[in-house]
């Protein structure tokens, strides 16, 4: 993860999502722009956070685990999210890892500066309104979300990792990783495994290179309904 005052790409994401008005002055001076490549981590579970960050572009998968090493999905958040905020409040740990699914880019600052600036009406109303929007699609994730049949489950969890690529690129799954997979879902791999080989079968996904490629996104949009891991609510001009 790299961070960097960019000035100019910052100023870029304050205008594009309306938030010229919502951050106070004083803290646009303290912004950071953090960017991570796939994979990489924007924050740990356990860890004692330094940053809240709004992810303004991107994809963030976030997930926890137990204490016996077992891992649950909770979301996948696109922008416009916010990490770390409550972590950042309360003094806490962080309560789960959240990793990079695609490129991803965030602007930050330090939890310090939440505090000297949380008299500020407009930005603690927009706190207000992202903190409920997370709680809400946690909930929703931690709950209903696993009252859905694995297929429904899987083809959501296949349809937020890989993109949609016109220019014929292979986007996929990386086959070692279907244990971890089948874990996150909320399932058991030999479970998992049977309904990968019904999608096989009807030609949504192939099994190429070690990757399990999406070869029919209309399809699997089919089987999930609607994908349950991501949230169609955005957040609206304050």
């Amino acid at each position: 993860m790299k961070a960097s005052h960019n000035e100019e790409r910052i100023g870029a994401y304050i205008r594009q999502f309306q938030l010229d008005e919502v951050i106070p002055e004083a803290l646009k001076e303290h912004l950071l722009l953090f960017r991570l490549e796939p994979d990489e981590e924007l924050c740990r579970q356990g860890e004692d956070p330094q940053y809240i960050h709004l992810l303004v572009q991107g994809k963030v998968k976030i997930y926890t685990s137990s204490f016996e090493g077992n891992t649950l999905l909770v979301a996948f958040t696109t922008p416009l999210g916010l990490v770390g905020e409550i972590e950042g409040v309360r003094g806490w740990e962080n309560l789960n890892t959240v990793t990079a699914v695609t490129e991803v880019e965030t602007i930050g600052f330090h939890k310090r500066w939440l505090a000297e600036n949380g008299h500020e009406a407009q930005f603690l109303r927009f706190l207000l309104d992202m903190v409920t929007q997370k709680f809400y699609s946690k909930s929703l994730s931690l709950s209903f979300n696993l009252l859905h049949p694995v297929e429904v489950r899987l083809a959501s969890y296949l349809l937020s990792v890989t993109s949609d690529r016109k220019d014929g690129s292979e986007d996929g799954v990386r086959i070692s990783t279907l244990k971890d997979t089948a874990s996150l879902i909320g399932t058991s791999y030999r479970h998992m495994n049977r309904v990968l080989q019904s999608f096989i079968a009807d030609e949504l996904v192939v099994r190429e290179k070690g990757l399990l490629i999406v070869t029919d996104r209309q399809g699997l949009t089919r089987v999930a309904g609607r994908n349950i891991y991501e949230s169609q609510n955005r957040r609206e001009r304050l």
